[in-house]
């Protein structure tokens, strides 16, 4: 939609029509001799003629300026590009680039995260003969990426680094909790240390303010008070708080397997989240039909930064035209 902004470039014969109006009016004066002569009034006259060109070209520019950043334009400039993710080691990535024939190709480092939703936001920079490398171990999105233009990537496919976590029970019925946690293969800490990844109070009384941990499980509100108002999900209450983030619920400690399982898979979906795998070495073809998307406003800061030096400039001139 944005560039329907270049409909308005007519708007330049304004300027054009103002600087090419002009009156002249004839001014005349009585004579002596002329008293016997009929009456006439003095005449206007209009002549077309150029004025001020070089105040003339400045307004042009600066209509044509506003209207190109509003058009938001994008100029294919990038040529052969090799994208390296954060973090990649230096020598594989200089070996890559040669194999590929790509050694003097410009280089672009970000966070592996962002490269894929980069690219397809920046699709419009590269020209149509520019090669695209992405290297570097990105994690594998939801759907698979979609490209109007060839783009390879080269992955060092490493193995998901596995994490520890770590439990602390505080509870009159330890062996309750033990079961649940020591069946899918949690270590057990008998004192809370900065490993601790989750700490389960089932005491009435409030624990230590020093003490801290990503996630609490609690069975007893009253010891926190941030849980007297908190939200509630399919009975299991939350609230973050100066110990970590809070969890509730009537039911705990479960009393089945079922319950075990499904208070594990709550705990690696909403806290821990999904685990990252990262994407296979590939090659991304040019879809057919696939749009890039709208301008991402690579131009736009010195665009602005032309339309406001043409707009002093116009208010110099004007000032000085008028003295």
């Amino acid at each position: 939609m944005n560039a329907l902004w270049w409909l308005a470039l007519p708007v330049l014969l304004l300027p054009i029509w103002w600087h090419r109006r002009k009156r002249e009016q004839h001014q005349a004066e009585m004579l002596a001799t002329s008293r016997f002569l009929p009456r006439t009034e003095p005449r206007q006259t209009r002549a077309w003629r150029w004025q001020d060109l070089l105040l003339l070209l400045l307004r042009c520019l600066l209509l044509a300026t506003a209207i190109a950043w509003l058009a938001d334009p994008v100029m294919p400039w990038r040529g052969d590009t090799v994208i390296v993710a954060t973090g990649t080691d230096a020598g594989w990535t200089r070996g890559q680039a040669a194999q590929a024939g790509l050694e003097k190709a410009e280089r672009i480092e970000m966070p592996a995260a962002q490269a894929f939703a980069w690219l397809r936001a920046h699709e419009r920079e590269w020209r149509p003969d520019a090669r695209l490398l992405v290297l570097g171990d990105l994690p594998m999105p939801a759907q698979p990426p979609v490209f109007g233009r060839r783009i390879e990537l080269r992955t060092l496919a490493r193995p998901p680094q596995q994490t520890e976590h770590r439990v602390h029970i505080a509870s009159e019925r330890p062996q309750a909790w033990r079961r649940v946690f020591s069946a899918a293969g949690i270590a057990i800490d008998e004192a809370p240390g900065p490993e601790t990844s989750v700490v389960v109070w089932d005491r009435k009384d409030a624990p230590p303010t020093g003490l801290r941990a990503p996630l609490w499980l609690v069975t007893d509100r009253s010891a926190f008070p941030e849980l007297a108002r908190a939200p509630q999900v399919d009975g299991l209450r939350y609230a973050d708080s100066a110990h970590g983030r809070l969890w509730q619920s009537d039911a705990w400690p479960p009393a089945s397997a079922a319950a075990a399982r499904a208070l594990l898979d709550d705990w690696r979906r909403l806290h821990l989240g999904p685990q990252v795998h990262t994407a296979p070495s590939q090659v991304f073809g040019a879809a057919a039909g696939v749009r890039a998307p709208e301008p991402s406003g690579a131009l736009r800061g010195l665009l602005m930064a032309l339309l406001v030096a043409l707009f002093v400039l116009e208010r110099i001139l004007t000032h000085a035209s008028r003295r």
